[in-house]
């Protein structure tokens, strides 16, 4: 196991759930340390995990050799200048942010860096998440290897080649988890209207949303239209709702939905 002093920087909702995976993971809490201008999250984190906390960026970053950069895309020009007197050549400099391309932190930071752009969903807060991973530039087997360990602790992980895929990821992962959100909304508003408690059309929605997801995991030689069909008995009550959603295009709206998740990002990218 890879071994360094990490620092974050801001120490928001996918830090905490980030150091929580890592210390379940065995990562030693003497060499995590996060930062924050309010001390409320930093000392719920020495509560709950026992890091090193700081309101100061500039003395933490010197003291990492991975800087985690966890702060909103509208503050991180502000923040990377801040950081801009510190000497990161032999540090790697990994960044949550959506919607900032790779080349402007080295623009932000004014010198050369090293850097991981990653894209990870809200599920790494329970542990079961999903991010993407772009390095611009070759990593050494050392920074591949924490990168892999830093986002793995809280779920699985996806490298990808370019980073115009990181938009992709975005729209697959990123932002997908409010899209089933939504659709188990509708489906409990639905009971409720035809009925059902909300607390029991809540209890069957969710379970039965977990055990799909959960068939799709364990089944991986299996297609989804496969796992679909063994649902569907033909003329069935299945196959009545799945017509239904076909006939009012839901491909369609999901391909159009995605799209414009992806165009909202490029056009993010272009602000910054």
């Amino acid at each position: 196991m890879s071994q360094q002093k990490i620092c974050f920087i801001g120490a928001g909702n996918m830090t905490r759930s980030i150091i929580s995976g890592l210390i379940r993971s065995g990562y030693p809490a003497q060499l995590v340390e996060a930062t924050n201008p309010s001390q409320g999250k930093l000392d719920a984190l020495v509560s709950d995990f026992g890091i090193q906390v700081s309101n100061d960026n500039i003395a933490a970053a010197e003291r990492a050799d991975v800087i985690v950069l966890s702060v909103k895309p509208q503050l991180m020009e502000q923040v990377c200048q801040a950081l801009s007197g510190v000497d990161l050549s032999n540090k790697l400099v990994i960044t949550i942010a959506a919607g900032i391309m790779a080349h402007r932190y080295s623009e932000y930071l004014g010198q050369p860096i090293t850097l991981v752009r990653t894209m990870p969903n809200t599920p790494m807060q329970i542990g079961v998440g999903m991010t993407g991973l772009f390095a611009p530039q070759p990593l050494t087997p050392q920074q591949k290897a924490i990168s892999e360990q830093l986002m793995a602790s809280g779920g699985d992980i996806v490298w990808v080649d370019k980073e115009s895929e990181i938009n992709q990821v975005i729209a697959l992962a990123g932002s997908s988890p409010a899209y089933f959100f939504l659709f188990m909304e509708a489906m409990i508003e639905t009971g409720k209207q035809l009925g059902m408690d909300e607390d029991k059309a809540r209890s069957l929605v969710q379970q039965a949303a977990l055990g799909a997801a959960m068939m799709v995991k364990q089944n991986p030689d299996l297609s989804l239209s496969n796992l679909r069909e063994n649902v569907t008995s033909k003329g069935g009550t299945t196959a009545q709702a799945i017509a239904t959603f076909e006939d009012a295009d839901l491909r369609g709206l999901v391909k159009t939905a995605m799209e414009n998740c992806i165009k909202r990002a490029e056009e993010m990218a272009s602000t910054f």
